[in-house]
């Protein structure tokens, strides 16, 4: 009970300091990491699997956890441990379906980047111009363009820092109940009113920066963003069980159920943690749901260089021709921007330098679960990982996609040598 009154105090403090709280899920790897890493240079992806991500069940950090792994060869793995649910006991696996949270933006950034590419939207409109329906902007608001609120570049916080926002945390940490409740339009309009820009240019994660996003470009084109996700991504990209309305997939009978983790922090760890509900503002950006199969065939269509056949993409991503600009237009999006501060930023993804490898990756956090995408460009990985708790630390992810990095580059000494 100490340690939980800890784990609240900090919490409660960092709600009542919500802009400067960062991205908050913990990637970093250190130097014991990276030597076991050049130490499992003969290993396979199981072998990795079982190394990195079995223990996130056995050592009580996650009821349940999948990983999909898409190497440089091309091949496709999937590994799952634990249970999805306690009166099911079912092994979760590369279809069972989780709710993934802030994943969404990649979507969503998806979606818009194909918008951009037909030459509905551009990338230095501007609020106003995105949106006539909004009718009052302050001097700094004028100033936000679509890809500054695409790549987390605005100068606008995680979410807005305000006593009511506070207080809904404090709640959340004891309740495990939603706290974007009051995020609708009408609260983004009077946001946008006030706004004054925090370092714009520096890229800083940002919920209400992607709610506005999907509002505005929603009312620019007289269509719910849900919408142009599904017809510009989804569909294209034939995933299958991806969507906002979880009991409308078809993989909705195989759904893991959420646990409390590292947060909530009131809840005990691998306690039944509530679903969220969200606005029509926030939806868009933090609301769907998909499998370990789905997310590993979107991330395999980010690693296709412009024009040129997709490396190692799964056989769902390969359907049909159409999907071929869409998947140009995906790589697009990690390409890195220049920033007026100096700063390199891709659209919707943030990236890490890992032993001078160059990662980006998505994570998401929601109600009782966790997610992460990464993507290694230069060797055309990419991995996905899935518990059914919420868990800040997400190193895993980041880790396998080293492990196959080192291992290439040791293979292309050998054959050179």
């Amino acid at each position: 009970m100490i340690e939980m009154r800890g784990r609240a105090a900090l919490w409660l403090g960092c709600a009542l300091a919500l802009a400067g709280c960062g991205v908050l899920s913990d990637t970093a790897i250190g130097p014991t990491q990276v030597d076991a890493a050049r130490a499992a240079r003969h290993a396979d992806a199981q072998t990795d699997a079982e190394a990195l991500i079995r223990p996130l069940v056995s050592t009580g950090i996650t009821p349940g956890v999948v990983v999909g792994i898409l190497g440089a060869d091309g091949q496709t793995h999937f590994f799952g441990y634990g249970i999805t649910d306690r009166a099911s006991g079912t092994t979760p696996g590369a279809d069972t379906l989780f709710a993934v949270g802030s994943l969404s933006k990649a979507f969503v950034g998806g979606a818009t980047a194909a918008m951009v590419q037909e030459g509905q939207l551009r990338w230095d409109a501007t609020l106003p111009e995105l949106a006539p329906g909004y009718t009052s902007f302050s001097a700094d608001a004028r100033q936000v363009t679509l890809q500054q609120l695409a790549s987390h570049t605005a100068g606008m916080p995680r979410q807005p820092l305000d006593p009511f926002t506070a207080l809904l945390f404090a709640r959340y940490l004891v309740t495990g109940r939603a706290f974007y409740g009051h995020l609708d339009r009408p609260y983004a309009q009077d946001y946008l009113a006030g706004f004054v820009a925090d370092r714009p240019g520096e890229q800083h994660y940002s919920n209400i920066g992607y709610g506005i996003l999907s509002d505005l470009v929603g009312l620019r084109l007289d269509q719910p963003m849900e919408s142009l996700v599904e017809s510009r991504v989804i569909r294209p990209l034939g995933l299958r069980c991806t969507g906002y309305v979880a009991a409308a997939l078809p993989c909705f009978g195989q759904r893991a159920s959420g646990h409390a983790g590292d947060q909530p922090a009131m809840i005990r760890r691998g306690d039944p943690a509530p679903d969220w509900d969200f606005t029509a503002l926030m939806q868009p950006s933090a609301g769907l749901h998909a499998t370990a199969r789905d997310l590993l065939t979107l991330a395999a269509a980010h690693l296709q260089p412009p024009g040129d056949t997709p490396r190692g993409t799964p056989a769902s991503a390969l359907r049909a021709t159409p999907t071929s600009p869409l998947r140009a237009t995906l790589a697009g999006n990690t390409a890195l921007r220049r920033t007026a501060t100096g700063e390199e930023v891709a659209i919707s993804w943030f990236t890490e330098t890992v032993e001078d490898h160059r990662l980006h990756f998505q994570v998401g956090f929601v109600a009782g679960y966790s997610s992460y995408v990464g993507l290694d460009l230069a060797h055309g990985t990419a991995v996905v990982v899935l518990q059914n708790s919420f868990n800040w630390d997400l190193r895993a992810g980041h880790l396998l996609l080293l492990r196959m990095a080192l291992r290439a580059e040791a293979a292309t000494r050998r054959s050179s040598g």
